[in-house]
């Protein structure tokens, strides 16, 4: 393996174990899932990074997903500079809101009315209040292995069986919050309809192009029948777009699949690398929450001028030929991890904006075919990517996130090492065979 410098990211580590739990603000962070010890990042230029030690890294994190511009990108830096020079937050309505939101509600046929928030977790809290709020019920119906966020009521893994109330998957959300959450696979027409059947929903919660256990596209006509079972049945229709809204299309997934949210979860790139997150949706629905309605929701820093900077000039930057030129870019990635694969066992799935390799010698269609994935022929992948001067995300279950930043000789490069990589992954699966 080439060697990676990390001496001061060693250091800068131990130090923050002392102080942070687990040594950082975000589990996956960690990097335990591949093996080894967290890079730490000094600054990002474009579509690299450069940790404390000096390493260059081309960057397929960005983030998480906000930074579709790259780092650093100067039209983003400028409009934060001077947003923060009239004051950095005032507790106050500012015009700036309102444009950010006739932005998002101009690329969202479903979004009339918007309410900012600072997190994904927040616009999700919020969403499923409303949601209990408007139907008079309380069971939600999420999928397997989606993640909305660390609220109670969602942080519920599934048992077995086609449809069950979930169970908390975490010590310290209480059962009685987790029994609510009716948790269903991917991608099951089958499992779908017999929760709908068997509860009572208020909602029905789904990122519509999943990237939380990797990119796992619906099957054909799948967020069709979500729409046409809460309307059955009278719950809503909840669709997080955190990570895919203005990602994968101007107007999200649900530009793509037609089918239209009554509320919709944004973040990411909303916020252009700024804290920020949004809920969306039908002005009646909307004008349901407080001071126009009843249902409580606040925050001191929602709709923080910063933030709002960040995302209008991200979003304004982002017109139809970056889609294109991004789509393009995504494309040239996917292409080239798989011929750098060969014959290994190994999936590569792809979206305009996202993709993840998946280490599975058959398609990856809903939750438990990716926990089936080996997870240790990843891991070691992405150390060998690290070595080489790749940063991919540091676990099987997350999607990488190309830029706009990202040149074709920075593709060819990353494509370069993963097959290099690929090549150590086949050598040491043979030595632990022979």
């Amino acid at each position: 393996m080439a060697s990676l410098t990390d001496t001061r990211s060693a250091e800068a580590y131990r130090r923050a174990l002392d102080l942070l739990p687990g040594g950082v603000n975000s589990p996956v962070r960690a990097m335990r899932a591949i093996g080894r010890d967290p890079l730490f990042i000094a600054r990002g230029e474009g579509a690299e990074l450069i940790d404390v030690d000096g390493n260059r890294l081309i960057d397929y994190v960005c983030s998480w997903g906000p930074l579709i511009h790259g780092h650093a990108h100067p039209t983003v830096l400028a409009a934060i500079v001077a947003a923060a020079e009239r004051g950095t937050s005032f507790g106050a309505p500012t015009p700036g809101e309102t444009a950010l939101a006739y932005e998002v509600s101009a690329r969202f046929e479903s979004v009339e009315m918007v309410r900012m928030t600072s997190s994904g977790t927040e616009a999700a809290m919020t969403a499923i209040r409303l949601a209990r709020a408007a139907t008079g019920r309380e069971h939600v119906l999420k999928f397997a292995g989606a993640y909305h966020g660390h609220v109670d009521w969602l942080l519920a893994q599934a048992g077995s069986g086609l449809a069950t109330q979930g169970l908390p998957a975490s010590p310290g959300v209480p059962r009685s919050a987790a029994a609510l959450t009716v948790v269903v696979p991917w991608n099951d027409p089958d499992a779908l309809a017999a929760a709908c059947e068997r509860f009572e929903l208020a909602a029905i919660i789904a990122e519509p192009l999943p990237a939380n256990m990797g990119v796992v596209p619906p099957r054909e006509g799948f967020v069709d029948l979500l729409r046409e079972r809460a309307d059955a049945t009278g719950a809503l229709l909840v669709l997080d777009e955190v990570i895919s809204g203005f990602r994968v299309a101007r107007g999200g997934a649900q530009e793509n699949t037609g089918v239209r949210a009554d509320l919709t979860m944004m973040g990411k790139v909303l916020g252009g690398g700024l804290p920020a997150a949004a809920l969306g949706g039908r002005a009646e629905l909307m004008r349901m929450l407080a001071p126009a309605g009843d249902v409580y929701q606040a925050g001191t820093l929602s709709g923080n001028p910063l933030a709002v900077a960040a995302g209008l000039a991200t979003l304004e930057l982002l017109d139809e030929s970056a889609y294109a030129r991004l789509s393009a870019s995504t494309e040239r990635l996917a292409s080239g991890l798989r011929e750098a694969a060969g014959d290994q066992p190994v999936q590569v799935v792809s979206v305009p904006g996202l993709l993840t390799v998946f280490f599975s010698d058959g398609p990856v269609t809903d939750f438990a075919a990716a926990q089936a994935c080996d997870l240790d022929s990843y891991g070691r992948w992405c150390r060998e990517l690290l070595s080489r001067g790749v940063y991919p995300p540091p676990s099987q279950f997350d999607a990488w996130f190309p830029s706009l930043a990202h040149s074709s000789e920075q593709i060819d490069r990353t494509v370069e090492a993963a097959a290099a990589a690929f090549a150590a992954v086949r050598d040491a699966r043979r030595e632990a065979h022979a």
